[in-house]
């Protein structure tokens, strides 16, 4: 095996949690490897230099770039994204993508030890979620899955001896609105505890049995708990039906279409792969995701996945908790609802208020969609200490950005 090969296989087997648990130092060096190993040859890339403030590179990645002027954005204001989060103390951004009309119109990197650019990958953690999410959508599309209402029981036979107790009535429709009533108190207690149960998850030989050997704490389909167990069963059930791994179905189906042809997907320190947080992406095919959803699951022509499942996935399924909904330390910024592992919400100012549709990631990743603005964004960070502030970097980044667009 060559080495490069060797190197790769080693890196990309590093637990997610563990990765955010790393020392400083240590954290960099992985990420530097990942950032020169993983990327592709310049040459290959076809990188023009941009002239104007954070102008996105012009390459052969599908993307029509265009300046935010021409898209209906306040240029003034679009080139304060950059300078903005630099002063943003705690917000630790790592990238920023702004596609406006299906044009991308704005791309900034920072430094951090690690020095990020347009061929970088990044981890975006749980917004792997709202990718599965559209994969799900995908195997509905193709039939094999015949109804996001079947019981998870008939796709895990195996697992039969752990489906007691009215667990065996758990649907794939609870996994994906995160109401399966496991009990799975992710967000209890830190990942860095041990006793974390989405940290014993990823430590398991076997995670799902793992997941269904967890008694049920409220009757399935009633309560939303965020679980990211129940996004696991979704992953292995998808492997059954496509007879894939979950990467290479992901890439055959979704990335490819995309023309997404540089990513990673973690596994556990258990060899699975994770369906829950384990997917790295640029920055700007973490954005093409969300164009995808916004276009209705069109891409360039191409009906990737339909767009009654689009409209389905989004839509309002099952209402958030309240400390989900107060905004917390940031007011205006709410989350209402939860889809199909998307989230929902809006931003409310006293000049606007905006809905939104997002997927969320550990550590600050987010990419938004804005279908009354015609906007995407996606935000990549390395907030990994500590929970308020992760919403800064994105939460800025949106604000900036919805003034850019109705102020000019």
């Amino acid at each position: 095996m060559a080495l490069r090969e060797v190197l790769e296989t080693d890196l990309l087997t590093i637990s997610s949690r563990l990765f955010d648990e790393l020392g400083f130092e240590m954290r960099m060096i992985v990420m530097l490897a990942l950032a020169v190993i993983l990327a592709p040859p310049l040459a290959c890339a076809k990188v023009t230099t941009p002239q104007t403030c954070d102008q996105p590179a012009a390459m052969s990645d599908g993307w029509h770039i265009a300046a935010p002027e021409k898209e209906g954005l306040d240029p003034k204001l679009m080139c304060s994204i950059g300078p903005s989060l630099e002063k943003l103390r705690g917000a630790d951004p790592d990238g920023v993508v702004v596609v406006r009309h299906g044009a991308l119109v704005y791309e900034h990197y920072f430094a951090d030890g690690t020095t990020y650019g347009p061929d970088t990958l990044h981890g975006v953690k749980s917004v792997t979620k709202s990718v599965v999410g559209l994969l799900v959508g995908i195997a509905v599309d193709r039939g094999w899955l015949k109804s996001i209402d079947d019981r998870l029981s008939s796709y895990v036979p195996d697992d039969a001896d752990l489906q007691t107790q009215g667990k065996d009535t758990i649907t794939l429709r609870d996994l994906l609105t995160m109401t399966s009533g496991l009990n799975w108190p992710e967000v209890a207690i830190p990942y860095r505890d041990p006793s974390n149960i989405e940290t014993r998850k990823n430590m398991a030989l076997n995670p799902y049995r793992f997941i269904l050997a967890q008694p049920l704490a409220e009757t399935p389909g009633t309560m939303w708990n965020y679980n990211s167990g129940g996004v696991e069963l979704l992953g292995d059930v998808l492997m059954k039906v496509s007879h894939e791994s979950l990467d290479k179905f992901a890439q055959q189906v979704l990335f490819d279409p995309l023309g997404i042809t540089h990513q990673a997907w973690l596994s556990s320190p258990g060899g699975k792969l994770m369906a829950s947080g384990g997917l790295w992406l640029r920055p700007r095919d973490m954005a093409k995701i969300g164009q995808l959803v916004l276009n209705h699951g069109n891409w360039n022509g191409q009906q990737i996945v339909s767009a009654q499942w689009i409209s389905d996935m989004v839509a309002p399924h099952v209402p958030l908790p309240s400390e989900y909904r107060s905004g917390g330390p940031y007011p205006g910024y709410t989350g209402s609802a939860y889809g199909y592992l998307w989230w929902l919400g809006r931003l409310k100012t006293p000049d606007r208020s905006i809905d939104w549709i997002a997927g969320v990631g550990w550590g600050g990743q987010r990419l938004y969609v804005v279908p009354s603005l015609d906007l995407v964004i996606a935000v990549t960070a390395s907030k990994y200490n500590g929970n308020g502030a992760q919403y800064l970097a994105g939460y800025t980044v949106l604000d900036i950005v919805s003034r850019a667009a109705m102020e000019h």
